[in-house]
């Protein structure tokens, strides 16, 4: 590859997956089993812990408290999925990565409060799920 080919080549976007809930969790292994790259998201140390435990190697511990510092990590971020573990907090991960990307974020929650919120925040699907295979969010089932 010469200078000119990486210049035409963008690197390829990287999946964000976000919340360690149940669902969020089997989601997160079955990426990690398929080798699909992606970054998980998380504001908790504690969650941030786990999440290396699991074996993930892309971990953006993010301040969702001040909007001012969210910052786009270092790469190109594809696809979001934003595992609810508590409204709140979901929507503040839905503006943060809606202003990191263009591509699809998809909110996973087993309540069905919300939705209206999660779509005026930039949330292109709300899928209605509380555990099991999730590799239909990503097109590979």
């Amino acid at each position: 590859m010469n200078e000119r080919d990486a210049d035409t080549n963008p690197p390829p976007t990287m999946i964000v997956a976000a919340s360690l809930t149940k669902a969020g969790t089997q989601f997160i292994k079955q990426l990690l089993a398929r080798g699909v790259p992606f970054a998980a998201v998380t504001n908790s140390i504690a969650e941030r812990q786990q999440l290396s435990k699991l074996g993930v190697r892309t971990i953006l511990l993010v301040n969702t408290i001040d909007s001012d510092i969210w910052a786009a990590p270092g790469f190109p971020v594809g696809q979001s999925f934003l595992f609810e573990s508590s409204l709140s907090l979901c929507c503040r991960y839905v503006r943060m990565v809606r202003a990191w990307s263009g591509h699809p974020v998809s909110v996973i929650t087993s309540r069905t409060n919300g939705r209206l919120i999660y779509k005026s925040l930039g949330a292109d699907r709300i899928v209605h799920a509380a555990s099991g295979s999730f590799a239909f969010l990503t097109g590979a089932e």
